[in-house]
């Protein structure tokens, strides 16, 4: 089979497939360090969110604070879930699905 290059009929495969797999590999490592996310920050979220819980039910009612501390839990066990079929085990996946559950405050904070 013969493929087309988008450098032309004399263009080495094995440069253009390495290229693409040095700008997969850029790519890749640019959305790791956008979702990386320390525990600290996760920690902070966790309050954060336990704190807004607390405030929504005081200030309107029980069952909408339940509704949003039900959201923030439904994350938690999809998130936990996608961990444990990427592969990740113990408390490896649950470190990943908190971070990434509570990890939002740090797009927040300076």
């Amino acid at each position: 089979m013969d493929q087309q290059w988008p450098e032309g009929p004399n263009a080495d495969p094995h440069a253009a497939r390495e290229r693409y797999h040095a700008d997969l590999r850029t790519s890749r490592a640019a959305v790791r360090q956008l979702f990386r996310v320390q525990l600290p920050l996760a920690h902070l979220g966790l309050m954060l969110a336990a704190v807004a819980t607390a405030f929504v039910s005081v200030l309107w009612s029980t069952k909408t604070g339940m509704i949003i501390a039900g959201a923030f839990a439904a994350l938690f066990a999809v998130a936990t879930a996608v961990a444990l079929l990427s592969g990740r085990r113990g408390w490896g996946a649950a470190r990943a699905a908190y971070t990434f559950t509570f990890g939002w405050v740090g797009w927040i904070t300076p």
